[in-house]
């Protein structure tokens, strides 16, 4: 089991894939397989939303992380990867708490079994609205890329930032040249995806490009929607099936023609009527089937 002390338990992503999970390696389909896919622990937020302090405190969310861990510990079959779509804490880069809040939350997924591995996805908290070069840098030292490919079984998914498109609230411009580089390298991915013979292309990210419409106005939880509607365009064109969202504390979601828009809610607060959990994926060849899970029914065995 990996330790806190260890630089690379969270340093898993780099030069844009992930240790162990490229093509090479998991290139080819190997049958069904299970993956949880989580969003927004975000140590503090209960603390913070609830008014009971400043997010100094973050010890439900520790209870209930642990609980999904637990959870993903005694599954079978055991899941390929635990993946957390963003706002791994909620303290802003260089703010309050934020060191004390990351240390924390590495230091409870130390209990996750070492052979699955977390892949964890940049959030708005953890990079800032409107992200600087410095923050993505602290980010990368931190977490590891924020942007990166990996392989499971024949699959091949891609993280996003998406925090380097613009919103009501964030103004990526002013790391223009990071995020002229993540759109370089997220056209070479989506091109490469096409010839490459992979089963599914899945995507996570943290922000949703919608909640419920392509044509939705713009708001606080969703992206721009002249952009949008490129980027979705284009993901079609490559063949993605799914895209999996963390951001808006609670569960929605929608189709884009064939493509499946997913939005997971938080394991930690929640801003509307679900319970803090998980989402449980299976993966078929013709399939990637979802459901949410509260912390008090994830299942132990998953059926195909």
């Amino acid at each position: 089991m990996a330790s806190s002390g260890d630089p690379e338990f969270v340093k898993r992503a780099k030069n844009h894939q992930f240790e162990g999970l490229t093509k090479d390696v998991e290139g080819e389909w190997q049958g069904p397989f299970v993956f949880i896919q989580a969003a927004d622990t975000q140590y503090g937020m209960i603390n913070d939303w609830e008014g009971r302090g400043d997010g100094n405190e973050w010890e439900e969310e520790m209870a209930l992380t642990k609980k999904a861990i637990q959870a993903a510990n005694t599954m079978e079959p055991r899941p390929k990867f635990f993946i957390v779509c963003g706002d791994l804490v909620h303290a802003w880069p260089g703010g309050k708490y934020r060191e004390e809040q990351e240390r924390d939350l590495k230091a409870t997924f130390t209990d996750l079994r070492s052979d699955v591995p977390l892949v964890c996805v940049c959030g708005n908290h953890d990079v800032g609205n409107s992200p600087t070069r410095e923050s993505i840098l602290k980010y990368r030292d931190s977490w590891g890329d924020d942007y990166f490919s990996f392989w499971v079984g024949g699959v091949k998914f891609l993280v996003i930032n998406s925090s380097y498109y613009p919103s009501n609230y964030s103004d990526p411009s002013v790391v223009g040249e990071l995020k002229q580089e993540h759109d370089d390298w997220l056209d070479a991915e989506l091109e490469e995806a096409k010839s490459s013979n992979c089963k599914h292309l899945v995507i996570f990210q943290h922000i949703p490009w919608f909640l419920k419409s392509v044509d939705e106005d713009n708001e606080y939880f969703n992206i721009d929607r002249d952009v949008r509607k490129t980027m979705l365009a284009k993901f079609k064109e490559a063949g993605v099936r799914t895209i999996f969202c963390g951001h808006y504390h609670r569960n929605a979601g929608a189709f884009y023609d064939n493509m499946e828009h997913v939005i997971t809610s938080a394991i930690g607060c929640q801003l509307g009527k679900d319970k803090s959990g998980l989402r449980v994926v299976k993966v078929t060849e013709d399939a990637v089937a979802h459901q949410y899970y509260d912390m008090d029914s994830i299942p132990q065995k998953v059926d195909f």
